[in-house]
């Protein structure tokens, strides 16, 4: 099976047309990421690819759902499909060592030749068949070759982290060791996103970042364009904590002004009394709840709220809302809007991504002058999510163990949320409003 996902890899490589796979760096992945999305209307995390491109030590196979999105994107119906494509030459199924199966991913498709075909084109056939198998070879040959390399030794690094507080903003002291690195530029990166990467000193051993929103977050120590050291850090909240969205420092809400007995919500007037216009373009107001329960295992969940975006003027006229529960993996993302902006939205199902461009995601349209009942629950192999009472979507569980730590409601202008209860087995983990 290794060879025929090298095959797929190959045939994507040479449809990307970007050189050499192995001088990729973070944002080629981030840009395959939303290229797959664009095209299939699945989302692939950064680190899934760069585990199936090799770039991350992995002992498992990729899952089925993997494959199948990769197929998609390279042209196939399914990854079925793409180990049963029969290769133009023979009339049998791809060979990875072979190369037979990169013949039929060219501009100019090979075809068996038929006895009426003048002999000039069959020559031209056959000349295209050698080059294309010689290419093929060389590509092949050069992957392999990247396989037989030694392994980078990574033992030979240390990383890790201490939070200094449980409130934020928050600092956080890593400790690194990369003194045996082969080059000067060392790197710590915050999070997935490439711009909170740090130049730090490579014969120092600890640098200090500050936290301003808490997450779950991918901290990296990189040499270079490599990660060689990476963990998760869990910045919670000290119980609720507000905020209006600002870069790159948030504006914290006192809990007094949005933290009441029987809900959360933030009036407009609190935002232009913090001096931040509402036009052109609204400010994302976040309610966070983040460590502060004991985990919940997402394969058995059941979560419920209630929820209202409470203004829709200008540009915020699609009162886009979303609730995530926050996880140890990637995140569940349920999205809201009114109903006409329903291609807007973007469902995250933790190793799903749903972009409402591509699939019909209209059951998350509501009307917010109404509270909107948000439900979302775990089966033996699916997610379910309700809106007023009705199915609006479902996914597969996630292909690895996930557990939900935590809360965020954000809306576009603002909102109000209540009725919060998340429970395991029939148990209430928590309950507010």
């Amino acid at each position: 099976m290794l060879q025929d996902i090298n095959a797929l890899l190959i045939v994507i490589e040479k449809k990307l047309d970007w050189g050499d796979s192995s001088t990729w760096q973070t944002k080629d992945f981030e840009e395959i990421s939303e290229r797959i999305l664009e095209e299939t209307g699945v989302s692939l995390s950064l680190s899934t690819l760069r585990r199936v491109w090799g770039r991350v030590e992995y002992n498992h196979l990729p899952s089925t759902t993997t494959m199948d999105t990769l197929a998609k994107f390279a042209g196939y119906e399914s990854w079925r499909a793409f180990n049963k494509q029969p290769t133009p030459l023979t009339g049998h199924t791809g060979n990875a060592e072979t190369g037979e199966d990169l013949m039929q991913h060219t501009t100019t498709p090979l075809l068996p030749v038929q006895p009426a075909v003048k002999s000039k084109a069959r020559k031209y056939w056959v000349a295209a068949a050698i080059v294309l198998f010689v290419v093929a070879g060389s590509v092949i040959g050069a992957r392999a070759f990247r396989r037989g390399q030694p392994p980078v030794d990574l033992s030979v690094y240390k990383f890790s982290s201490k939070r200094l507080t449980h409130s934020l903003p928050n600092s956080v002291v890593f400790s690194y060791d990369a003194s045996a690195a082969p080059e000067d530029s060392i790197f710590i990166q915050q999070s997935w996103d490439p711009s909170t990467k740090t130049l730090v000193d490579k014969n120092l051993h600890e640098h200090t970042s500050v936290y301003y929103e808490p997450g779950y977050y991918d901290a990296k120590l990189m040499v270079g364009q490599k990660v060689v050291k990476q963990h998760r850090l869990l910045i919670p909240t000290d119980g609720w904590l507000g905020i209006i969205e600002n870069k790159p420092v948030p504006v914290y809400i006192k809990q007094g002004d949005y933290l009441h007995k029987d809900s959360l919500s933030f009036p407009v007037s609190g935002i232009v009394k913090n001096n931040i216009p509402l036009q052109p373009q609204p400010p994302v107001i976040k309610y966070f709840n983040l460590g502060n329960f004991d985990s919940v295992p997402v394969n058995n969940f059941s979560f419920t709220a209630q929820v209202k975006n409470e203004y829709s003027d200008g540009s915020a006229a699609c009162q886009l809302t979303a609730i995530f529960l926050i996880t140890d993996a990637d995140p569940i993302i349920i999205p809201l809007s009114v109903k006409g902006c329903a291609s807007e939205l973007n469902l995250m199902s933790v190793d799903q991504k749903v972009s409402g461009k591509k699939a019909d995601l209209s059951g998350f349209g509501v009307d917010f002058s109404q509270w909107a009942n948000i439900a979302c629950k775990s089966t033996r192999t699916t997610i379910k999510y309700f809106v007023n009472g009705r199915l609006a979507f479902e996914c597969p569980l996630p292909v690895k163990s996930a557990h939900i730590v935590g809360f965020q409601f954000a809306f576009q202008g603002t909102g109000a949320v209540k009725g919060i209860n998340l429970s395991t087995g029939g148990k209430t983990v928590f309950s507010a409003f």
